[in-house]
């Protein structure tokens, strides 16, 4: 591959079907993404890991969602990272790059040199859809189980949705000779879309705690193709993930050569964040004169920090709340 081919599949959504099979999927390449991401926040290899994982799933789930729509993946546990949260803004219009963000809350305390998802302990995955103004935000949620984030990713569409899905996830620090080191993370994601098998209504066949897997979902010629799909899928490596040599074209063709690959346009995507201090304010209309001085620091102002990206906010108090005195364009920020 030439690095401007590489360059061309770096953080990019390619969507595909498998036209012998009745499947469909993406294949996803994150790496300016990811780094713009990680490098917000100095996580812990456990808590970066877990992010990775997320914001692929996010990139690899949200290319579905229509222009402007909204998608948020969250995590919520009892455990020694508390919350992961991911957005994905859908494109403003066709061309455009879809945007990507994420945070981790965690305990350092309680962080132990298990694997990653030990890290999380009893809670919930949840994917939350928001269509826009005037429309009813859509949520999901499934407890975590399977020992991965694809793995509670899966068991949610399998309950939830009642689509067979299957993720195939790599990711880390990569260095390519005469490069610094930096995030890299590559996916495969498969979903069979036929009707939801006689189990899935019964509930008998139902994974270990009552949960729905995707295997409980299809059945006969559909099972087959299903089976079949990711027996191939097993096969993939690594390096035919994330690394630079393989075109994410080449690598369905190699997998699924025999299953009649089709692929549709690309979506770009980029890390991007939608705090602003417009928004500040906007949260803060909200407060009395009173309410804002209780939030005043020392120094007599009042501050804010985005959780995703790390900005910092410095505002006048005066100039804030419905009971605002100053213009807000000769504050400080």
């Amino acid at each position: 591959m030439t690095l401007g081919t590489k360059l061309a599949w770096d953080d990019t959504v390619l969507p595909f079907q498998l036209d012998n099979a009745d499947v469909r999927g993406r294949v996803a390449r994150l790496d300016g993404v990811l780094d713009g991401i990680l490098k917000q926040h100095d996580y812990p290899a456990q808590v970066e890991a877990l992010v990775a994982e997320m914001a692929l799933l996010t990139a690899l789930i949200g290319q579905a969602i229509k222009l402007r729509w909204k998608l948020s993946l969250q995590v919520q546990t009892k455990g020694a990272v508390r919350m992961i949260a991911t957005d994905y803004y859908g494109p403003s219009e066709d061309g455009r790059a879809a945007r990507i963000r994420a945070y981790a809350s965690y305990d350092a305390e309680r962080l132990t040199e298990e694997a990653p998802f030990a890290q999380l302990g009893e809670g919930y995955f949840a994917i939350l859809i928001d269509q826009g103004e005037g429309m009813q935000p859509y949520q999901g949620i499934t407890p975590l189980d399977g020992g991965s984030l694809a793995s509670c990713a899966e068991a949610y569409f399998a309950q939830s949705e009642q689509l067979p899905t299957r993720f195939s996830l790599s990711f880390g620090k990569s260095t390519e000779r005469g490069g610094e080191e930096h995030w890299r993370a590559g996916g495969v994601m498969l979903q069979h879309m036929p009707k939801a098998s006689p189990f899935a209504a019964s509930g008998e066949g139902t994974g270990e705690g009552g949960l729905l897997r995707p295997a409980d979902l299809v059945e006969g010629n559909a099972e087959e193709n299903w089976n079949r799909a990711n027996i191939l899928l097993d096969t993939v490596e690594d390096l035919e993930l994330i690394g630079p040599s393989v075109p994410p074209t080449d690598l369905l063709v190699r997998l699924f050569h025999e299953e009649g690959p089709r692929v549709f346009d690309a979506q770009s995507v980029r890390f991007g964040c939608t705090c602003s201090e417009e928004r500040v304010r906007q949260s803060l209309s909200i407060y009395s004169a009173r309410d804002i001085e209780k939030m005043t620091t020392p120094e007599g102002r009042v501050t804010a920090d985005c959780q995703f990206c790390s900005a910092h906010y410095d505002l006048d108090p005066l100039s804030v709340g419905f009971d605002a005195e100053t213009p807000a364009q000769d504050d400080a920020s």
